[in-house]
C-alpha cells in the first residue's frame, strides 16, 4: 500500500478540522474580588489569598436617601494594611437599606447642581482613602432613566479621576442592554463590568445562579457591544437556600457542604448547568457555586476574549477555587 497516496487526504481533513476548533486563550489574566465587610468570613479570605488578585474592592460608599449624599458605611480595615491598601478600590452605590434606590439617581440627574455636590462628596472620600479606582453600581434603572444615569456618572467619574482615580468600571446587569448601554456608559467610564450572576435570585424560584449557557449569551451580547478588552465578567462565589416556610438565604460553599452532609442530602451537580444543588424532603432547596462551575464560566469567556475577572463575593468560595486562579501557590493546575 502506498501510504503517501492515503496519509496527504487525512493530514488534510485533520488541518480542515482543527481549524474550526477555538484557538486557546493566551495571555495574562487578572482577578478581582469583591468584600463583604460585615462578614468576617471575607476578610479572613482577603488575608489568607488576597496576593492573589489583581485588585480588592473592600470600599463601601452608599448614597443616603434623602441627602443623596454619600457615606462609607463600613469600616474598611484594610486600609491599613500595606500588603493589600494599594490594590483597593471602593465601590458607590445607590443600594441602601434593603435594596437599591434608583430614586436618588433619578433626583441627582435632574439637577447638576446637585449632582456636583454628591460627585463632590464622593472624590472627597476616595481622596481621603486613596483608593485606586472606584466601582459605579446603580442598579433598578429602567431605560427611561439613561439621561440621568449617564448624567450621574459623568459627574462622578470627572470627580474622582480630578483626585487621582485611575480606573473608573460600571457594573451593569447582564442582559439589560436597554437601560445599561455600554457605549453609552464608556464615554464616562474605563471598563464595563457585567454582572454575570442572579439568573435565580432570592426572590426567583429555585435554580442554578449563572449556568454557563446564560452567561456565554449574555457575556457575548457585552462583548459585541464594546469588545472584551473593555468587559469584566464578574461571577459568583455563592449560592441560595430557598426555603418554603423562610426567607431566601445567602449560602456559602463551605455551608452547602455541612448542611447537606448534617442532614444526609446529595448534593450532585446538575449537567443542564453544571451547578451543585440539593433539594431536601423537609422543603429546602439549594444551589451553590463551585470551583468546577468557576473553571467552566472563566474558560468560555476567555474564548470570548474577556481576561478579567471579578469576583463576587470572598469568603463564601470553594477553597479549590484559589487552585485555579493562583496554582502555583497552591499546587494545584
Amino acid at each position: 500500500m502506498n501510504r503517501g497516496k492515503w496519509l496527504r487526504p487525512a493530514m488534510l481533513v485533520l488541518a480542515a478540522a482543527c481549524a474550526h476548533l477555538p484557538s486557546e486563550p493566551t495571555g495574562p489574566v487578572d482577578y478581582w474580588g469583591f468584600t463583604g465587610p460585615w462578614d468576617k468570613r471575607s476578610d479572613v479570605s482577603v488575608q489568607r489569598h488576597g496576593a492573589a488578585l489583581a485588585l480588592i474592592i473592600t470600599g463601601w460608599i452608599a448614597l443616603d436617601t434623602t441627602s443623596f449624599l454619600p457615606a462609607q458605611v463600613y469600616p474598611d480595615t484594610f486600609r491599613t494594611d500595606l500588603r493589600v491598601a494599594p490594590r483597593t478600590m471602593a465601590l458607590i452605590t445607590s443600594y441602601n437599606g434593603s435594596r437599591f434606590h434608583p430614586e436618588i439617581i433619578r433626583g441627582l440627574g435632574g439637577s447638576p447642581q446637585a449632582a456636583g455636590i454628591t460627585a463632590g462628596a464622593i472624590a472627597a472620600l476616595i481622596d481621603s482613602t486613596a483608593y485606586r479606582g472606584v466601582v459605579i453600581d446603580f442598579e433598578g434603572m429602567t431605560p427611561r432613566d439613561l439621561d440621568p444615569l449617564l448624567a450621574v456618572t459623568r459627574a462622578v467619574a470627572d470627580s474622582v479621576r480630578a483626585h487621582g482615580v485611575h480606573t473608573v468600571v460600571i457594573a451593569v446587569p447582564a442582559g439589560d442592554t436597554a437601560a445599561y448601554p455600554a457605549a453609552l456608559l464608556l464615554q464616562s467610564a474605563d471598563l464595563i463590568m457585567a454582572m454575570l450572576y442572579d439568573q435565580h435570585w432570592s426572590g426567583s424560584p429555585p435554580g442554578p445562579i449563572a449556568s454557563p449557557d446564560w452567561v456565554t449569551r449574555n457575556l457575548g451580547t457585552r462583548v459585541a457591544e464594546v469588545g472584551a478588552a473593555k468587559i469584566v465578567a464578574a461571577f459568583p462565589l455563592y449560592g441560595y437556600r430557598w426555603r418554603k416556610a423562610a426567607e431566601t438565604e445567602v449560602i456559602s460553599f463551605d455551608d452547602a457542604r455541612r448542611l447537606t452532609t448534617m442532614t444526609n442530602t446529595p448534593l450532585i451537580r446538575d449537567p443542564a448547568s453544571e451547578t451543585l444543588h440539593a433539594t431536601s424532603p423537609e422543603g429546602w432547596e439549594l444551589w451553590v457555586s463551585d470551583r468546577v462551575l468557576l473553571e467552566t464560566l472563566i474558560r468560555d469567556a476567555r474564548q470570548l476574549g474577556v481576561r478579567t475577572f471579578a469576583l463576587w463575593r470572598l469568603g463564601l468560595e470553594d477553597q479549590a477555587v484559589w487552585d485555579l486562579i493562583n496554582p502555583q501557590n497552591s499546587g494545584g493546575r
